[in-house]
């Protein structure tokens, strides 16, 4: 009985637990109402304005790089004697009033851009003097009479541009071309007494010199000797003479016409220019000495050789000798420029020489020395010796490149 009674308890225990763990993990279903909701930026936006440029840098910056890339120098003079005597030192111990000027310009610009470079140079002269010269003059009647008078004639004339674009190979070496040119300003007579049309020798453009090269270029990396050499294969050397009445007026001793003379190396008076190809070398030296810069001395040595125009060349005599008598011929004959015989073409050589003593800043004396020949236009050698005193400046915008 007892056993029976246990069996049945424990059995509604059982039962008991059974109903509570079925509660503990019972979920109830939820039901949320959807509601929209919004967002508002309740944030007020500032503007804020903040200046990044700065002009005054940026153009202190741009005349930095301009004065890194650029080097300039310009420089001129006015230099010049005079020589005045009255007329009682005259009477008694003779002279001559005179007046010389010698005006100068030098501008040189150099470029410098990564590899690639460009310097431009501008020299230019031009002097005058003043003497008195004895001249004859006729009178009303028709008599002779000498007359005493002051002249002006030119001494120094001559201007040159000298452009050198070119690309860096290494440090001291780089490869371009060269392109110069020269002439002068105003006209030149034959003396100082005949400055008539008819004793005209040369003017602008007659003669006007154009020589183009390309090559290779060494610049030394002293200071203290500062070398620059251009070594061109190929270059072109061309002369004009633009004055048709110097390239066909010429006259003799006594005033006469004659035949052209061939000025400047143009043979056909119908043409105005010549042009011959060949090869070139320049060499440049310019260093200044001392700290102050009292001296400084500045060479050019430029020569042309038209080899390629003369293997071209046609009635060309090697031997002299052989030259001479077909001269000879050929000048007693109908002179057609055609059948002219030709010597072998000489190589041209220019060399400037330039020392300048500087005594103050503006206070400057200049000697300057010219060799010059060209076989084409006289068989001599050229040469002109100047030396002056007078007033020069020079400014720079940097120490020398």
């Amino acid at each position: 009985m007892m056993n029976r009674f246990y069996r049945l308890f424990l059995l509604a225990a059982a039962f008991a637990g059974a109903q509570a763990a079925s509660a503990q993990i019972t979920i109830d279903e939820v039901n949320a109402r959807e509601e929209h909701i919004s967002f508002k930026d309740e944030l007020k936006s500032i503007d804020v304005q903040t200046e990044y440029f700065n002009l005054a840098r940026y153009k202190a910056e741009r005349a930095a790089i301009r004065k890194q890339r650029n080097y300039l120098e310009f420089g001129g003079g006015l230099q010049g004697t005079l020589t005045s005597y009255n007329d009682p030192w005259i009477r008694v111990s003779g002279g001559d009033n005179s007046i010389a000027l010698v005006a100068t310009l030098n501008l040189r610009h150099i470029f410098r851009k990564n590899l690639f470079s460009i310097e431009t140079k501008f020299n230019a002269k031009l002097g005058y003097n003043r003497m008195k010269v004895e001249t004859t003059r006729k009178d009303a009647d028709g008599n002779d009479y000498t007359d005493s008078e002051g002249i002006w004639f030119k001494n120094q004339d001559e201007f040159v541009i000298w452009i050198n674009p070119s690309f860096a190979m290494s440090k001291n070496w780089s490869y371009g071309s060269t392109i110069q040119f020269r002439s002068q300003f105003v006209n030149g007579y034959v003396s100082r007494t005949e400055q008539r049309r008819e004793h005209l020798k040369s003017k602008f453009m007659t003669p006007g010199y154009l020589d183009i090269s390309f090559g290779v270029t060494y610049r030394s990396p002293n200071p203290k000797f500062p070398i620059n050499i251009n070594l061109s294969p190929l270059a072109m050397s061309g002369t004009f003479a633009e004055s048709d009445w110097i390239r066909r007026q010429q006259l003799d001793g006594e005033g006469n016409q004659i035949k052209p003379a061939y000025p400047y190396g143009i043979e056909d008076p119908d043409k105005t220019s010549k042009y011959e190809g060949g090869s070139s070398i320049e060499i440049n030296f310019d260093r200044t000495f001392g700290k102050t810069g009292y001296l400084r001395y500045r060479t050019t040595i430029f020569s042309f050789y038209g080899w390629i125009t003369d293997i071209g060349q046609r009635n060309k005599f090697h031997k002299y000798s052989e030259y001479v008598d077909a001269w000879n011929t050929w000048n007693a004959g109908d002179r057609n420029i055609k059948s002219k015989p030709r010597l072998p073409i000489h190589p041209t050589v220019r060399w400037d020489n330039t020392l300048d003593i500087r005594a103050t800043k503006y206070l400057a004396t200049s000697i300057s020395f010219q060799l010059y020949y060209n076989r084409a236009q006289n068989v001599d050698v050229q040469t002109r010796t100047l030396l002056s005193v007078g007033l020069s400046y020079t400014f720079k915008n940097k120490p020398n490149p």
